[in-house]
């Protein structure tokens, strides 16, 4: 949701940072670094679209430039425009299984394997401006618009045959307003310190709504139904404030280091109000039925923190950085996190860092409050409140935080010039990860999602009636490797080439699955290929960027390895399989290598242009078995495999400088 022109570069820090940054960091930090310059205008168009099946179409219109402000102050300002169409797959394969010869409606309604339309809006100005001598204010504002629409699945003529004689497909929509302000100002010397104090109150609005809907039962009492309603509206908001403060000291004027301290203080709201009652009265509309009064409600926490940080440098050639940071939340309790750094520059071409921390991770307020009920044409899916009654009847327990212990140690060099490794191992173990847990179906999930206020629409298969909740499931032990290379290569006339190779290798494991309330496993052998498999266990990413006069050309190569999951036997399966959640079948999706081309042209120095293919030959995941595939549309395992569905995009950019 920030104006892409409004980035100057983003910072990966890959090792455990919870003692600095808090409960999020719990494995690494990204830092997005905003443009601060005070001259020149950048513009951007680009549009394109999914070309093997002509839809996805999409526009990106975007600006950024900077102003001036008096002699020590500057304005940029950055916005941008976006949209993509619905991308749907046409395959012959996606043909509904519901489907006869004698049907009123084509095979391939179902446009379920899809991906949503979107239109989004977001702004920025960002300042900065000297007040006094050694004393700057600075301010960044943001806000975005999003509106987006999903397909749901196909439903058939008899469903809804007064409004809808020959079927529908619901649309889901999200109408999502996000805004930030962040004010804050910095000096040089306060007691010999550089200080920075701020103040950040960012919130993001939601409204989740059904169109081209309907809701049967309503309509069999009340003689109507509405075909567009609001089914829920949920409110996230935060404002945080901040002191930090920064000394550089000699102790015994021998050994330098640099002290830094700092405290924060973040109050979080976060709301959900019930949807339209004709979204969620009598089961509800059709494709997403709306939340009722019982899971709606306000909720607010308080988190206070502060850090201390020390990095010393022994020897010249030796840094040694000791971090500590405590949090206290209002919800739930204290945490003490602590990290140790260090890194020795062997020579001024090779160096070597280590790294051991602890984190921790709050559960958010939406894995504690949030609910959702999703109604398909033979069944019904319900995320229900781990807090409330609904959740308890099936095992859930108030969330406890994650908790994670990091090691990570690496090797930097440049072995010639141009020329620069890294390579890095990492261990990551986290207690008490939180995900949705094992779900439980057939009356349990009925009577679960009763307890919600609602009630399911006749003709609903019971053994198709799902419900969980998030939960503390499991232990995990991450391990893994980083590699990445890059080299510089001057081929003097004929321009410059930059290669570029990065490689991820990583194993997950369970170490220890928890227990719910009535004492069953929280996490199912379907939720364990969540966590272990269904990520790819290796990434490569080959890159080449040649420079010639005016032309430049970038050739990516990306492989993804081998994914895993374990798939639910669906409408076409035997009875004894059908809709069972604890059969499963092992899905595997093999490695794919995915090919990216750009191809620009500079004319002059303030314009330039750019033709392009992102996953060019058009690869996509395996197909899944029929008897596994809900309905029959559904081709693509969408849960575990980094490949994109919707296959190859075609797309030509203009940018503009002044």
């Amino acid at each position: 949701m920030i104006p892409a022109g409004a980035i100057d570069h983003i910072e990966i820090l890959r090792d455990g940072a919870a003692a600095l940054y808090g409960s999020d960091a719990i494995a690494g930090v990204v830092n997005i670094i905003t443009k601060k310059t005070s001259h020149g205008i950048n513009t951007v168009a680009q549009t394109g679209a999914n070309a093997y099946n002509g839809t996805g179409w999409q526009y990106l219109i975007g600006a950024d430039g900077g102003l001036k402000w008096g002699n020590d102050g500057f304005v940029h300002l950055s916005g941008q425009v976006y949209h993509t169409d619905h991308w749907v797959s046409k395959l012959k394969s996606t043909n509904d299984h519901r489907w006869t010869p004698t049907s009123s409606w084509p095979a391939n309604s179902n446009n379920i394997l899809s991906n949503p339309e979107e239109t989004r809006e977001n702004l920025s100005i960002e300042w900065g401006k000297g007040i006094t001598e050694g004393i700057e204010t600075y301010g960044l504002i943001t806000y975005a618009h999003r509106h987006s629409e999903a397909y749901e699945n196909y439903r058939v003529p008899t469903v809804a045959p007064s409004a809808y004689p020959y079927g529908f497909s619901p649309l889901e929509t999200i109408e999502e307003n996000d805004f930030q302000a962040n004010l804050g100002i910095k000096g040089d010397n306060l007691l010999g310190f550089s200080w920075d104090l701020s103040t950040l109150y960012g919130q993001d609005d939601d409204d989740i709504g059904n169109k081209n809907t309907f809701n049967p039962n309503y309509y069999k009492t009340y003689g109507f139904s509405p075909t567009t309603v609001r089914g829920q509206s949920y409110s996230l908001a935060q404002w945080t404030s901040n002191f930090d403060a920064r000394r550089n000291f000699r102790i015994a004027d021998v050994v330098p280091m640099t002290l830094a301290f700092g405290a924060e203080h973040r109050l979080e709201m976060y709301q959900i109000k019930a949807g339209e009652p004709a979204s969620y009265e009598l089961g509800g509309t059709q494709g997403f039925a709306g939340l009722t009064p019982q899971n709606a409600g306000k909720w607010q926490r308080n988190i206070w923190a502060g850090y201390l940080d020390g990095d010393f440098h022994p020897l010249p050639h030796w840094d040694l950085d000791f971090a500590g940071r405590f949090e206290h939340y209002t919800d739930v309790g204290n945490t003490e996190n602590g990290k140790v750094t260090t890194r020795y520059d062997i020579t001024s071409k090779l160096a070597v860092r280590a790294t051991i921390s602890n984190g921790f991770r709050a559960p958010t307020m939406a894995e504690q409050y949030y609910s959702a009920l999703n109604v398909s044409p033979t069944g019904a899916t319900g995320l229900l409140q781990t807090v409330g009654a609904a959740g308890k009847s099936i095992g859930a327990q108030r969330l406890k935080p994650e908790r994670s212990t990091s090691a990570e140690g690496g090797i930097i060099a440049e072995p010639l010039k141009d020329w620069h490794v890294s390579v890095d191992v990492y261990q990551i173990n986290i207690r008490d990860r939180i995900i949705g847990s094992a779900t439980v179906n057939d009356t349990a999930a009925l009577n679960a999602i009763a307890l919600t206020g609602v009630n399911l629409p006749s003709g609903i298969d019971l053994s198709n009636v799902t419900a969980n909740y998030f939960a503390n499931v499991a232990s995990t032990r991450t391990q893994g490797l980083d590699l990445q290379s890059d080299y510089l290569l001057h081929l003097h006339r004929y321009g410059t080439l930059n290669l570029s190779a990065m490689l991820n290798l990583n194993r997950t494991r369970i170490s220890h699955i928890n227990t719910n309330a009535f004492g069953d496993p929280a996490a199912n052998a379907q939720t364990v290929g969540y966590l272990t498999t269904g990520s790819p266990r290796s990434k490569l990413i080959l890159n080449a960027y040649w420079t010639y006069h005016q032309w430049d050309v970038n050739l990516r190569q990306t492989r993804y390895g081998e994914t895993k999951s374990l798939l639910g036997y669906q409408d076409l399966a035997p009875t004894s399989l059908k809709y069972s959640n604890t059969e499963w079948a092992e899905f595997k999706n093999t490695p794919v290598w995915l090919t990216d081309l750009e191809v620009g042209y500079r004319f002059t120095e303030h314009w330039h242009f750019a033709i392009g293919a992102n996953n060019i030959f058009n690869q996509r995941p395996r197909h899944v078995n029929p008897i596994n595939n809900y309905l029959g549309p559904k081709v693509y395992d969408t849960d575990s495999s980094g490949i994109p569905i919707y296959g190859a995009y075609y797309y030509g950019r203009l940018n503009a400088t002044f």
